[in-house]
C-alpha cells in the first residue's frame, strides 16, 4: 500500500508544528519565559521559551515536518514498488 505524499507531509507538519507549540506553552506555564538558548533553539534559528519564540519554532517544526514527511513517503513509496508483493 502506498502512501499518499501531500496527506502524509501535511500530517507530519502539523503534528510536529503543534506539538513544538504546545511543549513551549506548557513550558512556559510551569516556569516561565525565558530567552536563554536551548538545544532546539540551537537548531531551529530564532527559538527560545516566550511567546514569540514559540510562534518561530512552530513555523520551523512545521516547514520541518512538511520537508521530512514528503522524504519520509517517498522513500517509503519507492521501496514498496521496489520490494512489495506483486
Amino acid at each position: 500500500m502506498k502512501l499518499n505524499v501531500k496527506a502524509f507531509a501535511i500530517t507530519c507538519a502539523i503534528t510536529i508544528g503543534f506539538g513544538l507549540l504546545f511543549i513551549t506553552w506548557w513550558k512556559i506555564l510551569l516556569d516561565g519565559s525565558n530567552f536563554n538558548p536551548t538545544v532546539i533553539g540551537k537548531v531551529y534559528r530564532g527559538y527560545n521559551l516566550s511567546f514569540s519564540g514559540s510562534l518561530i519554532g512552530f513555523l520551523w517544526g512545521f516547514f520541518d515536518g512538511l520537508i521530512g514527511g514528503a522524504i519520509f513517503a517517498s522513500i517509503y513509496n519507492f521501496l514498496v514498488t521496489k520490494f512489495g508483493k506483486k
